[in-house]
């Protein structure tokens, strides 16, 4: 293939992917987004492919063939409430890939014996660097989203020096391998450096800023996708990862600001914990005060709502109940009553992880409201529900200045005439902190799995 034609290919492709992003903007072009998304990269590959003998077409085959069916058992076999954890996964493993693929070029181009260029050495130590702290950070993410690492922040005396000056040995070795290339050892010694870094950038976030960390995250793996585009020489590669790399630094700052988190403190590996003040007992704050209520007493104070917001949260994922609340809002209206969704930014385990499980039940996207909107109409609402939410609606954060979610914006769900929480229990959410909306005098607690409470409710409106 000529030059000029896989040139305009890649053109082609960098145009779709431009068009499936704007696509994935809004709910109702994001299918079609998705599609214009998937056929650049398919014409990226294909061209690529074309156009580039590197090894056999029977091995390219076996590879491809390896990792959709790798791929399809993820997809079919990895529950929605463990989206996040592989959201985090996929992340890392385009970090790794671009560290390997950087490395592997490094040794094609010693073993020739042609002196590589600055740019491509550059462009390998920054391919090695950030892709080796993508790969590591988001293990460590990963680990504590599924539980396998502390969800708490782990931090030490001196671990900002500490991170800075492992920072400082990555640039020099990177410097070291630009100015000596004829060492593959240093390449390693660069990535397992950056590796630490990497573990060490993510273990003192705490598990309530997982989102935050995983937008970073694939921010991050769109910068090695980028350098690695350049070490490469491969036009669409690079544009591709600026575009994700760009996207990811924009949702994570939207999430900072839902989080009422520093950008900065997120990049460098600071702690989003804000107090050092002890956190009250959940004893002292739930004793004699948690009103428990049947499914039929609840129903009781729907069946006089005239307004009802839902509230989903992470205990919506954990039982599946989507479906079970789609047909509970369902009733509701055919009962007069109007129904909307507040949809924390942060809610969940992941960005957006509310909105693909509302639309997976095909709730229509104009009932999903947004903090800000949603917040200005709780004190008219009648029953503010919900669902596995805690600390996206935890009260403490206006009032405890040295609460470790303080200043963070939260739904204003207290505000509500009355709110039904529907929990397995009075565990705290990821902040570890307990909420004195369980105890509020306008509260009620549906104790049990959310889909079956919803279900037990939706059974009990229907007797009234």
């Amino acid at each position: 293939m000529s030059a000029a034609l896989i040139n305009l290919s890649y053109l082609m492709a960098s145009a779709l992917f431009i068009f499936g992003l704007k696509g994935l903007s809004h709910p109702r072009t994001a299918v079609r987004g998705n599609l214009l998304g998937a056929l650049g990269m398919l014409l990226a590959v294909a061209v690529t492919l074309l156009n580039r003998r590197i090894v056999s077409f029977e091995v390219i085959l076996a590879g491809i063939l390896c990792g959709s069916a790798v791929g399809a058992v993820f997809a079919v076999k990895v529950p929605m409430t463990a989206m996040p954890q592989m959201v985090a996964l996929f992340n890392g493993f385009g970090g790794g890939a671009s560290v390997l693929v950087a490395g592997a070029s490094l040794l094609e181009t010693i073993s020739v014996g042609t002196p590589p260029s600055p740019r491509f050495l550059v462009a390998v130590a920054a391919t090695g660097i950030v892709g080796a702290v993508t790969f590591w950070g988001s293990l460590v993410a990963f680990g504590k989203l599924q539980g396998l690492v502390t969800e708490n922040a782990v931090v030490f005396r001196g671990q900002q020096a500490a991170n800075a000056a492992i920072g400082l040995a990555c640039v020099v070795l990177g410097g070291w391998l630009v100015a000596v290339p004829d060492d593959p050892v240093r390449y390693l010694a660069l990535a397992g450096v950056a590796s630490v870094l990497g573990v060490l950038l993510v273990i003192p976030i705490g598990g309530a800023d997982m989102p935050v960390v995983i937008a970073l995250l694939n921010s991050y793996s769109g910068l090695a996708g980028t350098a690695t585009g350049f070490v490469l020489d491969n036009n669409v590669l690079i544009i591709a990862g600026s575009l994700v790399g760009a996207s990811g630094i924009i949702l994570t700052k939207i999430m900072c600001k839902a989080m009422n988190r520093s950008l900065g403190n997120v990049l460098f590996g600071i702690g989003g914990t804000v107090g050092t003040a002890p956190a009250a007992s959940g004893a002292d704050i739930y004793e004699g005060k948690v009103k428990s209520a049947s499914p039929e007493e609840v129903a009781m104070v729907f069946d006089a709502a005239r307004r009802a917001v839902i509230v989903p949260g992470y205990g919506l994922a954990v039982s599946q109940a989507q479906h079970a609340v789609r047909d509970l809002s369902n009733l509701l209206e055919s009962r007069g009553c109007e129904v909307e969704f507040a949809i924390h930014p942060v809610a969940g385990r992941m960005p957006g992880h509310m909105n693909v499980l509302l639309a997976e039940a095909n709730i229509p996207y104009d009932k999903l409201k947004e903090m800000d909107e949603a917040n200005s109409g709780f004190p008219q609402t009648d029953v503010a529900l919900v669902i596995g939410a805690n600390d996206v609606v935890n009260p403490v954060a206006r009032t405890d200045p040295d609460s470790p979610i303080a200043g963070m914006p939260i739904l204003d769900v207290d505000k509500a005439r009355t709110v039904v929480v529907i929990k397995r229990s009075l565990s705290p959410g990821f902040a570890g902190i307990p909420n004195p909306l369980f105890a509020a005098d306008n509260t009620l607690m549906l104790f049990g799995d959310g889909k079956k409470a919803i279900l037990e409710l939706i059974a009990a409106l229907k007797e009234f």
